[in-house]
Protein backbone atom coordinates (compact mmCIF):
# COMPACT_ATOMS: atom_id res chain seq x y z
CA UNK A 1 0.00 0.00 0.00
CA UNK A 2 1.35 3.37 -0.93
CA UNK A 3 1.66 6.19 1.53
CA UNK A 4 -0.96 8.29 -0.26
CA UNK A 5 -3.54 5.46 -0.14
CA UNK A 6 -2.83 4.97 3.56
CA UNK A 7 -3.42 8.67 4.33
CA UNK A 8 -6.67 8.72 2.31
CA UNK A 9 -7.97 5.64 4.15
CA UNK A 10 -6.95 7.12 7.52
CA UNK A 11 -8.79 10.39 6.79
CA UNK A 12 -11.90 8.51 5.61
CA UNK A 13 -11.98 6.37 8.74
CA UNK A 14 -11.58 9.50 10.91
CA UNK A 15 -14.55 11.13 9.21
CA UNK A 16 -16.59 7.97 9.69
CA UNK A 17 -15.76 7.83 13.42
CA UNK A 18 -16.72 11.49 13.89
CA UNK A 19 -20.00 10.99 12.04
CA UNK A 20 -20.82 7.94 14.19
CA UNK A 21 -20.11 9.91 17.39
CA UNK A 22 -22.35 12.77 16.24
CA UNK A 23 -25.18 10.34 15.47
CA UNK A 24 -24.82 8.66 18.86
CA UNK A 25 -24.86 12.04 20.61
CA UNK A 26 -28.06 13.03 18.79
CA UNK A 27 -29.77 9.75 19.70
CA UNK A 28 -28.90 10.00 23.42
CA UNK A 29 -29.46 13.75 23.78
CA UNK A 30 -32.37 14.70 26.02
CA UNK A 31 -35.35 16.36 24.38
CA UNK A 32 -34.93 20.09 23.73
CA UNK A 33 -35.83 22.05 26.87
CA UNK A 34 -35.85 19.03 29.20
CA UNK A 35 -32.56 19.82 30.89
CA UNK A 36 -30.30 22.78 31.39
CA UNK A 37 -26.62 22.21 32.03
CA UNK A 38 -26.66 20.00 35.14
CA UNK A 39 -30.23 20.41 36.36
CA UNK A 40 -33.58 18.98 35.27
CA UNK A 41 -35.77 21.86 34.22
CA UNK A 42 -39.42 22.24 35.10
CA UNK A 43 -40.77 24.24 32.18
CA UNK A 44 -44.19 24.32 33.84
CA UNK A 45 -42.93 26.21 36.92
CA UNK A 46 -43.81 29.69 35.67
CA UNK A 47 -46.86 31.23 37.32
CA UNK A 48 -48.27 34.56 36.34
CA UNK A 49 -47.43 37.41 38.70
CA UNK A 50 -50.07 39.87 37.61
CA UNK A 51 -51.14 43.09 39.28
CA UNK A 52 -53.32 45.80 37.75
CA UNK A 53 -51.39 48.93 36.76
CA UNK A 54 -51.48 51.76 39.27
CA UNK A 55 -53.54 54.80 38.30
CA UNK A 56 -51.47 57.09 36.07
CA UNK A 57 -48.70 54.47 36.06
CA UNK A 58 -45.29 55.27 34.64
CA UNK A 59 -42.27 52.94 34.59
CA UNK A 60 -40.92 52.79 38.12
CA UNK A 61 -37.28 52.06 37.26
CA UNK A 62 -34.67 51.99 34.52
CA UNK A 63 -33.67 48.84 32.65
CA UNK A 64 -30.49 48.60 34.73
CA UNK A 65 -32.47 48.84 37.96
CA UNK A 66 -34.89 46.20 36.65
CA UNK A 67 -31.98 43.90 35.80
CA UNK A 68 -30.53 44.42 39.31
CA UNK A 69 -33.94 43.48 40.72
CA UNK A 70 -33.98 40.28 38.61
CA UNK A 71 -30.60 39.36 40.13
CA UNK A 72 -32.41 39.13 43.48
CA UNK A 73 -34.97 36.57 42.27
CA UNK A 74 -34.29 32.87 41.65
CA UNK A 75 -35.51 31.32 38.41
CA UNK A 76 -38.02 28.58 39.23
CA UNK A 77 -37.04 26.20 36.40
CA UNK A 78 -34.84 24.12 38.71
CA UNK A 79 -31.50 25.75 37.98
CA UNK A 80 -29.80 27.73 40.73
CA UNK A 81 -29.51 30.95 38.73
CA UNK A 82 -31.21 34.26 39.22
CA UNK A 83 -33.83 35.33 36.65
CA UNK A 84 -31.53 37.73 34.80
CA UNK A 85 -28.64 35.26 34.48
CA UNK A 86 -30.89 32.36 33.48
CA UNK A 87 -32.72 34.29 30.78
CA UNK A 88 -29.51 35.70 29.31
CA UNK A 89 -27.43 32.51 29.37
CA UNK A 90 -29.78 29.51 29.17
CA UNK A 91 -31.88 29.90 26.04
CA UNK A 92 -33.67 26.57 26.54
CA UNK A 93 -35.38 27.87 29.70
CA UNK A 94 -38.95 29.06 29.25
CA UNK A 95 -39.49 30.04 32.90
CA UNK A 96 -37.04 32.95 33.25
CA UNK A 97 -38.40 34.79 30.17
CA UNK A 98 -41.94 34.43 31.59
CA UNK A 99 -40.77 35.79 34.95
CA UNK A 100 -38.98 38.61 33.12
CA UNK A 101 -42.20 39.52 31.28
CA UNK A 102 -44.01 39.68 34.63
CA UNK A 103 -41.29 41.94 36.08
CA UNK A 104 -41.47 44.23 33.04
CA UNK A 105 -45.28 44.45 33.31
CA UNK A 106 -45.05 45.35 37.01
CA UNK A 107 -42.37 47.97 36.30
CA UNK A 108 -44.56 49.46 33.56
CA UNK A 109 -47.49 49.33 36.00
CA UNK A 110 -45.64 51.67 38.37
CA UNK A 111 -44.71 49.13 41.07
CA UNK A 112 -41.53 49.73 43.10
CA UNK A 113 -38.80 47.12 43.61
CA UNK A 114 -40.03 46.07 47.10
CA UNK A 115 -43.60 45.79 45.78
CA UNK A 116 -42.44 43.60 42.89
CA UNK A 117 -40.43 41.39 45.25
CA UNK A 118 -43.49 41.05 47.51
CA UNK A 119 -45.68 40.15 44.52
CA UNK A 120 -43.27 37.37 43.49
CA UNK A 121 -43.02 36.11 47.10
CA UNK A 122 -46.84 36.03 47.28
CA UNK A 123 -46.93 33.88 44.12
CA UNK A 124 -43.87 31.60 44.54
CA UNK A 125 -43.07 31.82 48.24
CA UNK A 126 -39.71 32.83 49.71
CA UNK A 127 -37.89 30.28 47.55
CA UNK A 128 -38.05 32.87 44.75
CA UNK A 129 -35.52 35.02 46.63
CA UNK A 130 -31.79 34.52 46.06
CA UNK A 131 -31.24 35.51 49.72
CA UNK A 132 -33.84 35.30 52.49
CA UNK A 133 -35.43 38.50 53.77
CA UNK A 134 -33.64 40.04 56.73
CA UNK A 135 -36.41 39.48 59.23
CA UNK A 136 -37.39 37.04 61.95
CA UNK A 137 -35.54 33.73 62.06
CA UNK A 138 -33.85 34.52 58.72
CA UNK A 139 -31.42 36.75 60.64
CA UNK A 140 -29.77 33.56 61.88
CA UNK A 141 -28.59 32.88 58.33
CA UNK A 142 -26.84 36.22 58.28
CA UNK A 143 -25.48 36.27 61.85
CA UNK A 144 -24.49 32.66 62.62
CA UNK A 145 -21.68 32.35 60.02
CA UNK A 146 -19.99 35.53 61.26
CA UNK A 147 -20.47 34.52 64.90
CA UNK A 148 -18.92 31.12 64.13
CA UNK A 149 -15.92 32.73 62.42
CA UNK A 150 -15.52 35.19 65.31
CA UNK A 151 -15.78 32.40 67.91
CA UNK A 152 -13.25 30.32 65.98
CA UNK A 153 -10.83 33.26 65.85
CA UNK A 154 -11.13 33.77 69.62
CA UNK A 155 -10.53 30.04 70.24
CA UNK A 156 -7.47 29.99 67.95
CA UNK A 157 -6.07 33.10 69.67
CA UNK A 158 -6.57 31.47 73.09
CA UNK A 159 -4.82 28.27 71.98
CA UNK A 160 -1.91 30.22 70.48
CA UNK A 161 -1.58 32.32 73.64
CA UNK A 162 -1.52 29.14 75.77
CA UNK A 163 1.10 27.54 73.52
CA UNK A 164 3.27 30.68 73.75
CA UNK A 165 2.95 30.77 77.56
CA UNK A 166 3.82 27.06 77.78
CA UNK A 167 6.92 27.51 75.56
CA UNK A 168 8.10 30.36 77.81
CA UNK A 169 7.65 28.15 80.89
CA UNK A 170 9.59 25.32 79.23
CA UNK A 171 12.38 27.73 78.24
CA UNK A 172 12.58 29.05 81.84
CA UNK A 173 12.72 25.50 83.18
CA UNK A 174 15.53 24.64 80.74
CA UNK A 175 17.49 27.72 81.81
CA UNK A 176 17.06 26.82 85.46
CA UNK A 177 18.11 23.22 84.78
CA UNK A 178 21.09 24.27 82.67
CA UNK A 179 22.17 26.80 85.27
CA UNK A 180 22.31 24.14 87.95
CA UNK A 181 24.33 21.79 85.70
CA UNK A 182 26.76 24.27 84.15
CA UNK A 183 27.32 26.73 86.93
CA UNK A 184 26.25 29.63 84.64
CA UNK A 185 24.00 32.31 86.01
CA UNK A 186 20.40 32.64 84.86
CA UNK A 187 21.28 35.99 83.23
CA UNK A 188 24.10 34.39 81.20
CA UNK A 189 21.86 31.55 80.09
CA UNK A 190 19.10 34.00 79.09
CA UNK A 191 21.59 35.94 76.92
CA UNK A 192 22.78 32.66 75.37
CA UNK A 193 19.17 31.64 74.67
CA UNK A 194 18.46 35.03 73.06
CA UNK A 195 21.56 34.71 70.88
CA UNK A 196 20.49 31.24 69.76
CA UNK A 197 17.00 32.51 68.88
CA UNK A 198 18.49 35.37 66.81
CA UNK A 199 20.55 32.84 64.83
CA UNK A 200 17.44 30.80 64.08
Amino acid sequence: MRRRDFLVRLAASGVAVLAAQELAAQETAPPQGATSNLFDMNQEAARGVVRPPKPGAAPSMTNDQRDALEHQMRCQCGCTLDVYTCRTTDFSCQVSPAMHRDVMALVEGGYSAPEIIDAFVDTYGERVLMAPKKEGFNWAGYIVPFAAVGGGAVAVAAVLRGMHRRSEEVAAARIASASSHTGASADELARLDAAIRRDD
